[in-house]
């Protein structure tokens, strides 16, 4: 495993500290200290592996660690709060990143023998212990960044390999479940997509129930087994993520940026801004400003 790891290593190096291109699709990587609204974000579903280092991830009031030693999966859209740290021994931290792409799942699960889910309705990320198996699959994958001319022949065989290792480890039901239109998760992926695309409109709860196919109370419980939070908490912490991110920008102040996300009064939107971020929207931006400098 270590010998794997350190080509992996290797191969990423050329990594920044941000989401760095690899010429791969849906192949990401980022090294280093990254800044920490960066890492306060909504996460598309992917699969996280980490090279140096080690990495935290809080959604709601649940946080998960890991390292080398495991992978992450995210298998549906999540505020999320990150941390990385270097290793040890003083090496930055390193990580590779595959984003989950529901036709490449479901295609290679119609070829494999039926299986069902055996978590219908659990938590929407979670980590493993990395296999031998599943390393050889990646480092197959980054070697195409060195031969390019080959990406598009043999990129998507190795993403089915990753995908399938996947499949084959204790978090296969989180892949199992984003493929199947009528599972548990998928179906709460539904209305996690409207609150995504509609988080300045008013939030019905009846209505977002309706579209996952459950009853109101049904919905709830799901929707925070799945995300950890209740739907206003997540449209909440999605509006607030969006309001940084056009603060830091430029893109307005306080009050106009409140009101752009769905905020009736700018009061509260500072009051949640800082119990959320730490501080008030303008001192938050200049000290993470600050940092970037």
């Amino acid at each position: 495993m270590e010998k794997q790891l350190q080509e992996l290593r290797h191969l990423a190096s050329p990594a920044e500290n941000r989401r760095t291109d690899t010429g791969i699709p849906r192949v990401a990587m980022v090294q280093g200290e990254i800044p920490r609204h960066r890492l306060s974000a909504v996460y598309e579903p992917m699969i996280n592996l980490i090279l140096t280092g080690s990495k935290t991830m809080t959604v709601g009031e649940r946080t998960l660690a890991y390292n080398p030693a495991t992978y992450f999966v995210m298998s549906v859209d999540l505020p999320a709060v990150g941390a990385v740290h270097p290793s040890a021994t003083g090496e930055p931290y390193l990580a590779v990143s595959l984003t989950l792409h529901p036709p490449t799942v479901a295609k290679l699960i119609s070829d494999l023998p039926e299986q069902t889910s055996s978590r219908p309705f659990s938590s929407g990320f979670s980590i493993a212990p990395v296999s031998d198996e599943l390393l050889d699959a990646w480092v197959r994958m980054l070697r195409l960044m060195g031969q390019p001319a080959e990406i598009a022949a043999l990129a998507p065989a190795y993403e089915r390999e990753i995908l399938f290792r996947v499949l084959q480890g204790p978090l296969g039901w989180m892949l199992r479940d984003i493929a199947a239109p009528d599972a548990a998760l998928a179906r709460i992926g539904i209305a996690i997509q409207w609150i995504r695309e509609n988080f300045a409109r008013p939030l019905r709860v009846e209505a977002l129930a309706e579209m996952a196919a459950l009853s109101v109370s049904a919905f709830h419980r799901h929707f925070k087994a799945v995300t950890t939070l209740s739907p206003i908490q997540y449209q909440k912490q999605v509006r607030l993520l969006h309001a940084r991110t056009l603060l830091m920008a430029g893109e307005g102040n306080a009050t106009s940026v409140a009101f752009g996300v769905g905020y009736e009064s700018p009061n509260q939107f500072s009051r949640e801004y800082a119990r959320q971020f730490g501080l008030p929207p303008s001192k938050d931006v200049l000290r993470l400003r600050g940092e970037a400098a």
